[in-house]
């Protein structure tokens, strides 16, 4: 088998590109993939040559691990069976190209135990469901929710809509007057224009290496900044004002699979919506236009790839 995938040659340089298939064990199945989204985060550091180095990471690699397709081929060990519609985050059976990611291709090689079963009916939505599980994995506990999250993007939306699924009312900062609408039940303002706080819980999602420094001066006493983005350079902070504080600082990883079915769950309740954070499409062979404008531009806060038109 083989398919068409998206291919990082090296940084800055992206294309279609037909790879073989690893050959699908018993465990595995075979996925036909409608869409995938870009990830403005990892995908912006793997595309640009600014991730930090990671075990298993290098070029030539597929990017991707936000894709929604059909099982054509269940092993017996897999635990899927054929017709499911599934969410993928990634894939790494491909020849001749790393997998770190691997899920912005027309087929994938995947290990049923990894994709999700999900509603047909999400359709392209689907791909969010990764965003989702990484906001809700930065609060677990839907009893302490964040107050403050810093960055309107499609992460810091999802963190703002799970709050308000579990009763908070969060405030949200956003630089970007482009960014500062789609507020559903929480608020959005300047930074400046801010006249809330000390905040108990503060999620920050905007990836800026500078902001501890800020956020720590609006920190309640024995409160709690999660870095939920992904941070590029070094991140430092004054101690005397974290010390008056007995601040704490942690760092929210990847999502775990009870992430996943815990958001999964909440989607199909109708507690959280998926709604409006699509912002762009693109085929599949339009690729690179695609990611180009997933990272540069700013009104973009989700591209995603249709890929039903491959072959």
């Amino acid at each position: 088998m083989d398919t068409v995938a998206v291919l990082l040659e090296e940084p800055m340089r992206l294309s279609l590109a037909r790879l073989d298939l690893a050959e699908p064990g018993e465990a595995d199945v075979v996925v036909d993939v409608a869409f995938s989204g870009i990830s403005t985060g990892t995908e912006r550091l793997l595309w640009s040559g600014r991730m930090p180095p990671f075990p298993g990471l290098g070029y030539p690699l597929v990017p991707g691990y936000e894709s929604v397709g059909t099982v054509v081929a269940a092993g017996p060990g897999s635990g899927r069976r054929v017709g499911e519609t599934v969410f993928v985050p990634g894939s790494n059976g491909f020849v001749g190209a790393r997998g770190l990611f691997g899920g912005a291709a027309r087929r994938i090689v995947a290990r049923g135990a990894r994709v999700l079963p999900i509603d047909p009916a999400l359709g392209e939505e689907g791909v969010l469901l990764a965003l989702a599980a990484t906001a809700r994995h930065a609060y677990p506990d839907p009893a302490w929710q964040p107050e403050l999250i810093v960055g309107h993007g499609v992460l810091g939306r999802l963190l703002a809509r799970l709050g308000v699924a579990h009763g908070a009312a969060p405030t949200v900062w956003e630089t970007n007057p482009a960014r500062r609408d789609g507020a559903m039940g929480y608020t959005v303002v300047h930074p400046d224009e801010d006249r809330g706080g000390p905040y108990r819980a503060i999620c920050d999602v905007s990836g800026d290496s500078t902001i501890l420094d800020t956020l720590i001066a609006r920190l309640a006493p024995q409160g709690e900044i999660v870095l939920a983005g992904f941070y590029a350079d070094r991140l430092a902070f004054t101690f005397p004002p974290a010390f008056m504080r007995e601040a704490r600082i942690r760092i929210a990883a990847e999502w775990k699979p009870a992430d996943l079915v815990a958001v999964s769950q909440l989607v199909g309740s109708g507690r959280l919506s998926l709604a409006g954070l699509i912002t762009h499409h693109a085929t599949a062979d339009r690729a690179a236009e695609a990611y180009e404008t997933a990272f540069t531009d700013p009104a973009c806060l989700k591209m995603v790839l249709d890929w039903r038109g491959v072959s």
